[in-house]
């Protein structure tokens, strides 16, 4: 039970603390409605999963201790939280509140761009790794650590949801989007600045 605590604290602080996830989940919330919110928060649950499976089955201490490898995930999860930022800053397309946003394509999209912001985030591979060596005792069941792996998961997916129905509320998103501009522009830089954080540091901002 008290292992089971403390995965759940370590997991709850480390999902709340502002970062790429909370603005990328923010912006597809307005942006494109609260479905789109909803698939973005999902695709961040799944990518948690993919730094729980190689954590498990022991790849990411290979990464973390490979000064190239660890490298090569810092460029990637830099450069597309860069990309982001750049097209949320230059972003010229204005959003009409009465026009459908819900289609398919916008959702597999913020399903897509959730999940490659999650994987491709090394803080988030260094959270998971900290949890299993800290938190979990060694040598526990392969069940019990896909069950904690979940959890993780299940946390993101909760919280980043909230986040999206929060952020597309009809008051909140009609001033917004008033705002896009400005939005916009806010949500583009705070994407730069985590890139280049995670470039230089390794770690970012989650």
């Amino acid at each position: 039970m008290a292992e089971l605590i403390a995965v759940a604290l370590f997991t709850l602080l480390a999902v709340v603390s502002p970062g790429a996830d909370f603005a990328m989940v923010t912006r597809s919330s307005y942006a494109q409605g609260r479905m789109a919110g909803l698939a973005a928060a999902m695709g961040i649950a799944l990518g948690v999963q993919v730094h729980v499976l190689y954590t498990v089955f022991g790849i990411a201490v290979l990464i973390s201790q490979s000064p190239t490898l660890f490298l090569i995930m810092k460029a990637l999860g830099a450069g597309y939280l860069i990309y982001l930022g750049y097209r949320s800053f230059t972003n010229i397309q204005r959003i009409n509140l009465d026009q459908p946003t819900a289609t398919a394509g916008s959702l597999l999209q913020a399903l897509r761009t959730g999940f490659l912001t999650n994987c491709l985030n090394p803080k988030t591979m260094l959270f998971v790794i900290s949890a299993f060596s800290q938190v979990v005792q060694p040598g526990s069941p392969l069940w019990l650590n896909f069950a904690y792996g979940a959890f993780m998961s299940v946390a993101h997916w909760a919280w980043f949801s909230l986040v999206a129905v929060f952020f597309s509320s009809p008051v909140l998103r009609r001033a917004m989007i008033e705002r896009q501009r400005m939005a916009d522009r806010v949500i583009g830089v705070a994407l730069m600045g985590l890139g280049v954080a995670v470039a230089v540091s390794g770690v970012g901002l989650r």
